[in-house]
């Protein structure tokens, strides 16, 4: 069935005015309300205001301007059923075949804290989701149906089908009207998760009530990106789902260049790995295993970063996860093919580099733009329910330090202690970090004691042949006792950093004069579980 009248109102106009001048260009009568229609008109079309096309003026301010029979029962009278048409006939009310909508954009208005609570009512949308979801359930069947778009990504579709038939298929149709109950879904779960938040235990006020930290009801919604083979073990089916408002630099924007599918596993350790590299500034090279830094350092490069951070532990990182914070040049490829490798990360390749890649089938290479976005929450499933927290991003400068010992760290030892830091970050707890020269030297991470974690860290140092004397210790919690420091200590560390906060950090700083070592106190943990 042919398309012959469409309404277009939307509040996001990309690509609007070109869609609706190729909609006029195939013999579709455009209908249009407020600011769309003043648009369309001004860029020369021939557009009848919805007011006009239903006889009834908007009324109060505009809340009321599409709910009305002549557009609610052009867009349900269903094409296939000869009562339903006679019906519309005998009423005078033309079919709408193609709505065009997209909603006020509440979400975008809520997350401005200053915006006031008549702001945020004015921006939820009524007559919109109630089109929206008239359109889309009247989507039909082969026979016909309304086409509704709320993307302008998908008008390109719209017009190549209309091109062959001067309809939609109903394959087209059935994928649109999906997408607008997910998007009305979200869009309802945004103002349930904003009203739900506001204090209304507070006084009334003219402005909103102040918003609690979490809403009582949180809707979440993530979008299919990839069906896996399977989960942790094979036995555990899996699926990847990203946020579609995913930030920039994030490791769902990630374009798999070449190599085979992505695995559960993979998805999870590229994410530790391109988390952690990203985070310095300096050329970086972060290699995971098991979801840990086995390898971290800074250089000049790429090339120098891998060869450095490979030397930690070249047991661990065959068959790891590579993170660049930097373009892949050739020279870096070719030092990176010299070892078995599941996923490379970078921002960029040189065509060079991707070239040579390419002889190794099997690597998943990932290119992931660089940005400093980051989720606005992190969820951890337990047994009948969710935790929810914020995404642990704070960091630590060197003014906000406190030196606590009487030996200073040297300038030298306070960057090698910043970096420890960085790294110990994204280790998981409990997690010790020897380092020197911008490169980890030794990692001890996920065991049930700190003073374990200390004893295999030094164990990693001496079995990749490093020497631990002079280097900067990492501690992602305070030492508990003393006994884990006297262990770093006797492996070679020259000054410690860790957050403090122990009922016995008087004994441990004791520990450290005693050793003659500097200790610098950051006031805050990086529990990473």
């Amino acid at each position: 069935m042919n398309i012959q009248t469409a309404l277009l109102s939307v509040s996001d106009k990309t690509g609007i005015v070109d869609f609706a001048k190729a909609l006029a260009a195939r013999g579709v009568r455009l209908l249009s309300t407020g600011g769309t229609a003043k648009l369309l008109a001004e860029s020369g079309l021939d557009v009848t205001e919805v007011a006009q096309h239903t006889g009834s003026p908007e009324i109060l301010d505009g809340r009321v301007k599409t709910l009305h029979p002549k557009i609610h029962g052009g867009l349900l009278a269903r094409r296939d059923s000869a009562e339903h048409l006679k019906t519309i006939e005998q009423h005078g009310i033309d079919r709408i075949d193609l709505l065009v909508v997209n909603l006020y954009p509440f979400r975008q208005a809520v997350a401005n804290l200053d915006c006031s609570f008549e702001d945020a009512v004015e921006n939820i949308d009524i007559g919109g989701p109630a089109m929206l979801r008239a359109a889309a359930k009247n989507h039909g069947t082969e026979a016909g149906g309304v086409t509704v778009v709320i993307d302008p990504a998908d008008y390109a579709a719209v017009l190549a089908e209309m091109d062959q038939t001067g309809g939609t298929s109903y394959g087209l149709r059935l994928q649109l009207a999906t997408k607008v109950y997910a998007h009305t879904s979200a869009y309802d779960g945004a103002i349930a998760n904003y009203l739900s938040s506001l204090n209304v235990a507070e006084p009334a006020q003219e402005t909103a009530p102040a918003r609690n930290t979490w809403p009582n009801i949180l809707t979440l919604q993530v979008y299919q990106k990839q069906v896996l083979r399977y989960g942790e073990n094979s036995q555990q089916r899996s699926a990847f789902y990203v946020d579609p408002y995913c930030p920039a630099g994030l490791l769902s924007n990630f374009v798999q260049l070449q190599g085979k599918e992505l695995s559960y596993n993979n998805i999870a350790d590229s994410d530790a790995a391109w988390d952690s590299v990203r985070s310095f500034e300096a050329p970086a090279c972060v290699i995971v295993k098991h979801a840990n830094p086995c390898g971290v350092a800074t250089a000049e490069g790429p090339l120098e970063a891998y060869l450095k951070a490979f030397k930690t532990d070249p047991t661990s990182a065959f068959g790891g996860i590579i993170a660049f914070n930097r373009k892949v040049d050739l020279a870096t490829a070719q030092a990176v093919s010299g070892q078995f490798v599941e996923v490379l990360l970078a921002p960029a390749y040189d065509q060079d580099a991707l070239a040579l890649l390419a002889s190794k089938k099997n690597v998943r290479v990932l290119e992931v733009p660089m940005g400093d976005g980051q989720n606005d929450i992190d969820v951890k499933r337990v047994g009948g329910g969710w935790l929810v927290q914020t995404p642990d991003f704070e960091t630590v400068k060197a003014e906000d330090m406190r030196v606590v010992t009487r030996k200073q760290p040297t300038a030298e030892q306070m960057r090698d202690l910043m970096f420890a830091w960085k790294v110990a970050k994204y280790v998981k707890s409990n997690a010790i970090v020897f380092c020197g020269d911008s490169m980890t030297l030794g990692v001890g991470a996920g065991q049930m004691s700190r003073i374990d974690s200390a004893r295999i860290a030094s164990i990693k140092a001496e079995n990749a042949g490093l020497t631990l004397k002079g280097s900067a210790v990492a501690s992602d919690a305070f030492f508990p006792f003393r006994d884990g420091l006297d262990v770093v200590i006797d492996a070679g560390a020259s000054c410690v950093i860790q957050p403090g906060g122990s009922m016995r950090d008087d004994e441990v700083i004791s520990a450290a004069n005693e050793r003659g070592i500097a200790m610098v106190l950051t006031g805050m943990r990086h529990f990473r579980h």
